[in-house]
């Protein structure tokens, strides 16, 4: 069965005559019975059928084929095929895409191509793979032409397809740069050598050649009033304004050269430039301005004032970076400046001035100042309002004096004049910081300067002002200045101010229990009274070692107008130590000549006659100890604490205080306890007492509760018509009240529709006489106006006959009369007696009617 194969129509085979060796094409429909010399290569398989609109391509197509006999093929050529006849694939034939279709697979769609469609616009790129004749045009391998659209193109095997071109669409505003890859000829049929780059413009669909390559779509930049470009030459060319413009050169295209700016080849955009607007009151400085070809001109500048505006040329920037404000000088305030170059100052319009380089002047408000280009602004200076007790340090720079200025005042430095810092030691800005006095925490004399402490130091002191410190009351302090080597001495309390060249004598005290030296750092001297606590300790004559705590009182006896006696107190700068030391010594000189027993017993009496002398024994309150070099007093002394040295005797010491104390404590207990015991009697009488008035209390209370209950149901009894009464008269109240409102509210409303009846009376009457007066003026100016046409007609009609026409007019009766006299022989005379003339002109016309009358 497997050598009958049933090829049906549109069906073939491939079948190998293995005598032969050749395979050959059978076609159906047939039933093909395989002799035993034929083996099945391939199929049955479904020939090929192209769709319309579709493609395949054979590779080693069969040049001419006989059956049973070896067919000639043309190796590596292709074979392109459109739609036709469905048709099998000869022995030795495959399909470009789908060479497993003659392997077992029977699946050739991936051959199958749609037939490139070229859209309107665009192009297909094609490449000759081989010499040959293209519709009379020779083709030569390597060749690369396109076509336009709208069409279909059908592949040759000559040819390979690179690609569908798309246009490149120019939009309103666009600009392309193309490049030639190698030498062409435009759309323009213009010549184009490789690598040269131009521009199209047009709006549209733009189809770029085979040889020419899209570099970039720019924009049409629109230029208005306010933008401008800086444009740069990266060649040689001829710019918009006609004007040659070389590599490397740069300048500004404005709205004044043209509204808008497309992409040119050889030209870049370096940076788009907006206008630079100074409003009033600002002023910009130009650094390397531009000359009128454009260059700048390298270390000049110049000064444009508001309210203008201008574009930066390149090359140019603005001193600082941007528009300087000018300076708003008020009454308070000034401004320092220095002359950068020689030059003439107008001050106003008769008077100038010339500055030299480095001339410094000052200006003060109130004005509004702009400096030119050979100023320069040193500082802007403001009045320092100084009140009582403030000041600053002021320095002349050209003689470097240093003066202090103190306050009420308002002080304006002047051109020379500079604040100078005055400089203080690291320790002296800690005393001031603190209120004059630094050491540890457990001292007690530093309660003494927390009321010295000044906030405005403690936050950071200006070293321009004056430096200042609020002397303690009862203390003094020196102060010395070096330039003049004299010192000076303020007693607390007052405020110390320091002038330029001086400073603080800072005392190094000692401090603590036992002293201390230099533990205590301060400004001031206490003046006292105040007492200095020491443990000192002392060794009797038989050895025994024992620790006194000593608290002894001291002031100063100084004269405070006496300045030999004000500076004598600091002679010694620590006069805490030195009392220390001269007291102490002076108790240890002593006990070592006492015995302990001796000392124990008399403690006060050794310890008083040591310090003061011996009369103090005899209770003399006036003994006291001066130091002549300090004028230090020491008037009392106090022993706070006597203990030894030594731990055994100081056990056997506190044993013996201690047995003292326990007998002491158990006849105190004794007497208290019977002392407990009477009170406790006199508490028991005293509580029966109470308990006795507390119940005849007790008693009179009840009595008035008896009295309170009876009243209370009188009272109950009697409510209830009360209560009735009352609401009855409060219900004819609210009624009276009612009435007396309604009738108050009617009345004002009466009173309201008057006044509106009124009002609207007024307003009616009102309108009622302005309508009368408007209509009265109406017929007024008509009259006028009528008034006026007659007298303007009367005067055109006098115009119009002239005055030779009206006086011939006026004349012409009596003419007639006088020529009809003349011709009756009368002569124009006036007949008269004297009396009653007689008019012949009147006659005349009588008898001129007359003769009128005979005749008709």
């Amino acid at each position: 069965m497997n050598d009958v194969i049933r090829i049906h129509p549109f069906q073939f085979v491939h079948v190998l005559d293995l005598n032969k060796n050749i395979v050959h094409l059978e076609v159906g429909p047939k039933t093909l019975i395989l002799k035993s010399n034929h083996s099945l290569v391939a199929g049955p398989l479904n020939m090929i059928v192209v769709p319309p609109g579709s493609y395949c391509v054979i590779n080693d197509p069969v040049r001419s084929y006989t059956p049973g006999e070896k067919s000639e093929h043309d190796l590596g050529q292709t074979l392109v095929k459109f739609h036709a006849e469905p048709f099998p694939l000869y022995p030795g034939e495959y399909l470009a895409a789908a060479p497993q279709f003659l392997n077992g697979s029977t699946d050739y769609s991936s051959a199958i191509k749609p037939l490139p469609v070229v859209k309107a616009n665009c192009a297909i790129r094609l490449e000759a793979v081989m010499d040959h004749l293209d519709n009379d045009i020779q083709r030569f391998a390597g060749d690369m032409w396109q076509l336009k659209g709208p069409l279909t193109y059908k592949p040759r095997p000559e040819v390979r397809i690179v690609k569908i071109i798309e246009p490149q669409v120019i939009k309103s505003g666009q600009v392309v740069k193309l490049r030639a890859v190698q030498d062409t000829t435009d759309n323009m049929d213009k010549f184009r050598v490789t690598g040269e780059e131009w521009l199209v413009k047009e709006p549209g669909a733009y189809l770029p050649g085979v040889f020419e390559e899209v570099v970039s779509v720019e924009d049409v930049i629109t230029l208005t009033s306010d933008v401008a470009l800086h444009l740069r030459a990266t060649q040689t060319l001829t710019d918009l304004e006609g004007q040659i413009r070389h590599a490397g050169e740069e300048w500004l295209l404005t709205s004044d050269i043209s509204t808008e700016y497309s992409p040119q080849v050889g030209m870049e955009v370096v940076q788009v430039v907006t206008k630079t607007v100074v409003k009033r009151g600002q002023y910009a400085v130009i650094l390397n301005p531009a000359d009128k070809e454009g260059k700048p001109q390298l270390g000049q500048k110049v000064l444009r004032q508001g309210l203008c505006s201008f574009f930066l040329q390149p090359g140019e920037s603005l001193e600082h970076g941007s528009i300087q404000n000018a300076c708003v000088l008020s009454e308070n305030e000034s401004v320092l400046l220095q002359a950068l170059d020689t030059f003439v100052e107008k001050v106003d319009e008769k008077k100038t001035l010339t500055r030299k380089t480095g001339d410094i002047w000052l200006i003060k408000g109130p004005q509004n100042y702009i400096p030119s280009i050979n100023v320069k602004i040193i500082q802007q200076r403001k009045t320092i309002p100084l009140s009582k007790n403030e000041g600053v340090y002021v320095q002349d720079k050209h003689s470097g004096k240093v003066r202090l200025v103190m306050g009420p005042c308002a002080y304006m430095l002047t051109a020379t004049e500079e604040l100078w810092k005055k400089e203080l030691g690291e320790e002296t800005e800690q005393l001031l910081s603190h209120g004059g006095g630094l050491g540890s925490g457990d001292i007690r004399k530093l309660a003494y300067y927390e009321q010295s402490i000044d906030p405005s130091i403690a936050m950071g002191r200006d070293k321009t002002r004056v430096v200042t410190y609020r002397c303690p009351s009862n203390t003094a302090v020196q102060v010395y200045d070096y330039i003049k080597k004299t010192a000076r001495v303020i007693f607390g309390p007052d405020l110390v101010v320091l002038g330029p060249h001086e400073n603080f004598n800072v005392l190094g005290l000692s401090a603590g229990k036992p002293k201390k030296e230099g533990a205590l750092k301060s400004l001031c001297l206490m003046l006292g009274p105040d007492f200095i606590s020491e443990i000192i300790e002392v060794e009797t004559s038989d050895h025994a070692r024992l620790r006194l705590q000593l608290a002894f009182n001291n002031h100063f006896e100084v004269d405070k107008d006496d300045e030999l006696s004000a500076q004598k107190i600091f002679s010694v700068p620590d006069f805490i130590g030195f009392a220390c030391r001269q007291i102490g010594s002076r108790i240890r000189a002593r006990v070592a000549l006492t015995t302990f027993d001796s000392f124990h017993r008399y403690s006060a009496q050794i310890i008083q006659s040591a310090v003061f002398g011996n009369d103090a024994l005899l209770g003399d309150p006036r003994t006291i100890l001066k130091f002549d070099v300090n004028n230090l007093v020491i008037s009392s002394i106090d022993i706070q604490s006597i203990e030894p040295v030594d731990v055994k005797m100081r056990d056997s010491l506190s044993k013996s205080v201690q047995l003292a104390i326990e007998i002491s404590t158990k006849s105190i207990e004794a007497a208290a306890s019977h002392e407990a015991k009477r009170e406790e009697q006199m508490a028991k009488g005293q509580l029966e007492r109470q308990i006795l008035q507390t119940e005849k209390e007790s008693e009179r209370a009840r009595s008035q509760l008896y009295e309170l209950r009876a009243l209370a149901a009188a009272v109950e009894s009697t409510g209830q018509a009360k209560a009735e009464a009352q609401a009855q008269a409060e219900r004819l109240i609210i009624e009276s009240h009612s009435h007396i409102e309604s009738a108050r509210l009617k009345s004002e409303a009466a009173e309201i529709e008057h006044e509106a009846s009124l009002s609207t009376q007024n307003k009616f009457r009102s309108h009622e006489l302005d309508y009368q007066k408007k209509q009265n003026f109406i017929t007024v100016s008509k009259e006028k106006s009528l008034a006026s046409i007659e007298v303007n007609k009367f005067k055109e009609m006098v115009t119009t006959l002239g005055a030779d026409t009206l006086a011939a007019l006026a004349n012409a009766g009596p003419d007639n009369q006088v020529r009809l006299l003349k011709s009756l022989g009368l002569q124009s005379v006036l007949l008269t007696d004297g009396n009653s003339p007689i008019n012949l002109f009147t006659t005349a016309s009588g008898l001129v009617g007359q003769k009128s009358g005979d005749c008709a």
